[in-house]
């Protein structure tokens, strides 16, 4: 018993190494093994980043203006993983908005150095973030780490999920995806929904959403997340064929971002 969850704690700590910057125990060892076994605890990575968001938002909150606790908030969310899913974005970017062959789209993801659009698409990305926090001032505390944590849970769920219904297209051995994709086993994805899932739960049992919110709030989300997952799987489809490291941190953020959109509707709308 002892070294099964000795085990998991190795796997999920592997995962934590990979997905942000947060230093790792030594004794942490690496291993494809853990690697692949890893992103089961993908969305569990988001409940650490969502928390480390919101309670960077209530602690500047409490001394500070809302419009520049949102932007510590954002900024301490893009240092823990070392904008790791924002760069996989701009690439995204910058490959399908300069290239129309599948070669040259993989050639310009691949370059390190960010163009037009990809500093166009983040700039767009990051303020949209911001105005749908902005959007959500007047919620409870309790209520936004809801939300929070759920938009960077669900997400990274999205973004499992795309690798598992994809083909992988990088023929090198360089990407940073490729160890984990070669085993992406459906029980992890099974796992991973259920931690990038669970916390939308706790809608049902929070005493300071009116009740009647409660629906918007799960089904307007979902329905968008989903909506985008659809749409990006199949354009990556139609153009690349499957996908590659970098179109997973793209359906990251995008998920991450249709979900607080879709929240700002359920609160409009209903």
């Amino acid at each position: 018993m002892f070294g099964f969850i000795r085990k998991e704690l190795i796997i999920f700590l592997s995962s934590v190494r990979y997905n942000t910057r947060i230093i790792v125990p030594s004794w942490v060892e690496h291993s494809d093994e853990y690697l692949n076994s890893s992103s089961r605890y993908f969305p569990l990575v988001g409940w650490i980043v969502g928390t480390a968001t919101w309670f960077v938002l209530w602690v500047a909150d409490l001394s500070l203006t809302w419009e520049i606790s949102i932007v510590l908030a954002m900024a301490v969310s893009v240092l823990v993983t070392g904008a790791f899913h924002e760069d996989g974005f701009t690439d995204v970017c910058d490959g399908f908005g300069g290239g129309w062959t599948k070669e040259k789209i993989l050639e310009i993801m691949k370059d390190s150095r960010i163009g037009a659009f990809g500093t166009i698409g983040i700039i767009l990305v990051l303020l949209l973030k911001f105005v749908c926090y902005k959007s959500l001032e007047e919620f409870s505390i309790e209520v936004l780490f809801i939300i929070i944590l759920s938009s960077h849970s669900s997400s990274r769920f999205w973004a499992l999920f795309t690798a598992k219904t994809l083909s992988y297209v990088r023929e090198d051995q360089l990407s940073k995806a490729k160890p984990i994709i070669q085993t992406l086993k459906t029980s992890n994805v099974v796992i991973a929904g259920i931690w990038g899932l669970t916390p939308w739960l706790a809608f049902f049992h929070n005493e300071y959403l009116p009740s009647d919110r409660v629906f918007g709030f799960l089904l307007y989300p979902f329905l968008l997340q989903t909506f985008g997952y659809l749409y990006l799987r199949s354009f990556y489809k139609k153009w690349l064929g499957g996908y590659t490291g970098d179109c997973l941190g793209a359906v990251q953020q995008v998920t991450e971002l249709l979900y607080l959109i879709g929240i700002v509707a359920a609160w409009k709308s209903f």
